[in-house]
């Protein structure tokens, strides 16, 4: 009986050193060495200074929670107050809830269009009015980013042109070519939308 139990710890012990000290320590450094941005968030740094993940969505408002104009909008979020890291989730509210298809949708495509200078039959890209599962999707569909793109250049003083070829340009293809759609991640559009401002290759009349 001594002798079963004395080589049941042993196998515990070993069994902890090796999956629960070693294995995580391999992993953790080969993770480092080959993957090192994405082992760490995947974090994006301006001078420095970090300003948000590729893989988290983010709201881009003022103090108050209003969109800036000057900047493309994520989709919906149901994530705390929205885009809280901290707090993913959804809604909650299924397709045939009467909340989502008689209040939130037809108020957030009134809200969009208003928003984004859209006529009132305009259609409405459903990822500008639905939130997604985890409420901190990165990315929008191409034709929302197209549609915020006469706002953000009347808002910036920019051609309408350089805002669209520069959404274009940030499309990212569906991935295996078959899964989902083609998408645009909102954060590294709109910094490259502020570099584009600040070199002034994109101004109106230039």
């Amino acid at each position: 009986m001594r002798r079963q139990l004395l080589s049941a710890l042993l196998m515990t012990v070993v069994l902890i050193v090796l999956l629960g000290v070693l294995y995580p320590l391999v992993v953790t450094g080969v993770a480092q060495v080959a993957f090192n941005g994405r082992a760490n968030g995947s974090l994006v740094k301006v001078s420095g200074r970090v300003v948000g993940s590729t893989l988290i969505g983010q709201s881009f408002s003022d103090k108050n929670g209003t969109p800036l104009p000057t900047y493309f909008q994520p989709r919906p979020s149901a994530a705390g107050t929205g885009y809280d890291a901290s707090n993913s989730g959804a809604s909650n509210l299924g397709p045939s809830n009467p909340t989502l298809i008689e209040s939130l949708v037809p108020g957030r495509a009134t809200a969009y269009r208003q928003f984004n200078g859209l006529g009132a039959s305009d259609p409405v890209p459903v990822d500008a009015v639905t939130g997604s599962g985890s409420g901190l999707d990165p990315d929008i569909s191409v034709a929302n980013a197209l549609d915020q793109a006469n706002r953000v250049a009347r808002a910036r003083n920019l051609r309408a042109s350089a805002v669209r070829s520069l959404v274009e340009s940030h499309v990212s293809t569906r991935p295996w070519g078959f899964l989902g759609e083609d998408t645009v991640n909102v954060l590294d559009l709109n910094l490259a939308l502020d570099h584009l401002a600040s070199a002034g290759g994109g101004a109106s009349g230039s």
